[in-house]
């Protein structure tokens, strides 16, 4: 498949959903040309959201974060996170007691906002479980993460509840060349380990899609087709696309890298209709 500079790919759409970790920023900030890749959206009136599995931090705390490094347009109402259909789920399914999540404190926010109590992991006594009716698992990172295993792992023998993972992605990239393990990766061996199916939220899932496809229908009027969805991750963002019946666009400024996209498109068997290496209007060196 050929590679396609982001301009070419964009200009044939009225709305793009963007991923945002390995599309807009990366571990050093933003990825080279994305300022001018807004302003041209913005320009030629394409309309965007952010479709993030992130549920560290609240839409306010990421558009905050954007706006320090200059991209103020991207603003709470173009966010949507794993964080808040996990967070839709908690306050129509679990009503009362207490939640128990695996994160730090700014992803607990999502839960808090339900009305639920919230317990740490790491505070959780398992001998008091009386009112804990059920886990969370928020964030990849600020914890022991032997412990959160551990008292999970045994929170779940003792207690049948459900499970929610607010983040599917199983790993993350730390550097140009090296990933780390996030909460998704952490949530399957645990699901595996107790043989429990737990909830999933955030891509490649179809809730956040609908709901995204929702929220742009009150921008303008659109059709699926006019809509492209562009992510760094094959198993999230371009199944969860192609399944939604939009278009998709690779970038290999993330997760997948130049050198291997070409094989995992072809042994995943997951094809995005353009590959572009990045989102900046020209083809820079990565």
């Amino acid at each position: 498949m050929k590679i396609k500079t982001f301009a070419e790919v964009a200009q044939n759409y009225k709305a793009i959903f963007f991923d945002s970790f390995g599309v807009v920023k990366h571990y050093s900030g933003l990825i080279a040309g994305v300022k001018d890749t807004f302003q041209f959206l913005d320009q030629a009136g394409i309309e965007y959201l952010m479709l993030t599995n992130v549920a560290s931090r609240s839409p306010r705390q990421m558009a905050d974060g954007f706006a320090n490094l200059g991209l103020p347009q991207i603003t709470t109402d173009r966010i949507i996170s794993s964080g808040m259909m996990a967070q839709e789920y908690l306050r129509y399914k679990v009503r009362d007691g207490k939640a128990v999540y695996v994160g730090t404190e700014n992803s607990a926010h999502y839960i808090a906002e339900t009305g639920l109590q919230i317990v740490s992991i790491e505070d959780l006594d398992l001998a008091e479980l009386d009112d804990i009716n059920a886990l969370v698992f928020l964030d990849d990172e600020g914890y022991d993460w032997r412990t959160a295993v551990n008292k999970s792992i045994n929170l779940l023998r003792k207690k049948n509840i459900p499970v929610v993972v607010a983040n599917t992605d199983v790993a993350y990239p730390v550097s140009r060349g090296e990933l780390a393990m996030a909460i998704g990766g952490l949530a399957e061996m645990i699901e595996k380990i107790v043989n429990k199916n737990f909830i999933h939220f955030g891509k490649p899932d179809g809730q956040m899609f609908i709901y995204a496809y929702q929220e742009m229908l009150k921008r303008r009027q659109i059709r699926k087709d006019e809509i492209l969805m562009v992510g760094d991750t094959l198993y999230t963002d371009i199944i969860g696309g192609n399944k939604f019946g939009i278009d998709t666009a690779l970038v290999l400024s993330g997760n997948t890298q130049p050198k291997n996209a070409k094989s995992l498109i072809k042994n995943m068997g997951i094809k995005p209709d353009y590959i572009c290496e990045s989102i900046a209007l020209s083809t820079p060196e990565l």
